[in-house]
């Protein structure tokens, strides 16, 4: 369903598959947000943390680059398992950068989650728009899916948002059409070509990859699809041959991986594309652990293909006038 927002708000939502009360205690208890809160590659020290209505959450973030960023979170409103409203941002020598409004509903089992962030301007809300796309802070709830997954099923999966200017049936068609494939999925420097492709149920694809890391080829099995809104395919590494071979960079890495893609209309011209990517069936230890290491570099993997895909969508947008 799509929500104008005000140009002073930011607004995101999520839907997790977890129940209702899981998920709030993953946003109050501070052992248990310090496994997610904050962009991807920060660490979180809690000092204190008093959900409630009137209480205060005083923690520091700890970046990649080892500089301590000191929050302090003032909760105007707190109705459990419901909602909350806090200001964000501030410390004890500045004041809020904006306010949050964040609700939660169970929905069949899972929980869905809307946050409003109200800014004192447009203008500041769009500066901080485009920070939060700089610093990949929306990978904050993208790592709420995987803390989830975890906890609540014992899975190790891989979590990336992006949200697209253009209709739910167009980028439908960036995953489905061989010749739109080829324009944006391989990394940033790589060209893509396919061997064959047969893509829907049942079908396959077999692909070549050349880049700066050398050759390499690799195949799709689709599993399920659901016109508009969800694509599932396994991919493995090939050889030329289409023989099943291993990551030539990683030998380590898991030999099948499992890529649901889930998109969801966020207004009719807009449209939300959710990555889940996990290793298929039985791994080893090491192979489980090279895939949870790996999380930051297959989001500036994802990051740099979904900018491609942007640039792909407005060259055909241009195309068009």
């Amino acid at each position: 369903m799509s929500v104008k927002n005000k140009p002073n708000e930011i607004y995101i939502t999520r839907i997790y598959d977890a129940p209702l009360k899981m998920v709030w205690e993953a946003w109050v208890d501070p052992k248990k947000v310090a496994q997610w809160w904050g962009p991807r590659g920060f660490t979180l020290t809690s000092h204190s943390k008093d959900v409630k209505t009137g209480g205060t959450w005083a923690y520091t973030m700890h970046g990649p680059d080892g500089v301590d960023y000191p929050n302090k979170t003032q909760f105007l409103e707190v109705e459990k398992y419901s909602r909350m409203v806090y200001d964000h941002g501030g410390s004890d020598d500045r004041p809020p950068l904006f306010r949050v409004t964040a609700l939660f509903n169970e929905i069949k089992g899972k929980t869905k989650i809307e946050m409003t962030m109200l800014f004192a301007s447009a203008e500041v809300a769009a500066e901080t728009k485009k920070f939060i796309k700089k610093v990949s802070g929306d990978s904050t709830w993208d790592r709420l899916a995987e803390y989830l997954a975890e906890e609540k099923d014992h899975k190790n999966i891989f979590v990336i948002n992006r949200s697209f200017d253009a209709p739910i049936d167009i980028i439908y068609g960036m995953w489905t059409d061989p010749k739109n494939i080829a324009q944006w999925l391989a990394p940033t420097g790589a060209e893509m070509k396919f061997i064959k492709a047969d893509i829907r149920v049942d079908g396959s694809t077999f692909w070549r990859m050349d880049g700066a890391n050398g050759t390499m080829f690799g195949r799709a099995k689709y599993l399920d699809m659901l016109h508009p809104t969800r694509i599932v395919y396994t991919q493995q590494f090939v050889d030329e041959n289409e023989k099943v071979s291993r990551h030539p960079l990683a030998p380590t890495w898991p030999e099948t991986m499992l890529t649901t893609i889930t998109l969801a209309e966020e207004d009719a011209e807009k449209t939300r594309v959710t990555i889940a990517w996990e290793p298929y069936e039985d791994c080893s230890v090491e192979e489980i652990d090279i895939f949870k290491k790996s999380r930051a570099g297959m989001t500036l993997g994802w990051t740099g293909s979904f900018d491609k895909l942007e640039a792909h969508l407005e060259q055909n947008n241009n195309n068009k006038v």
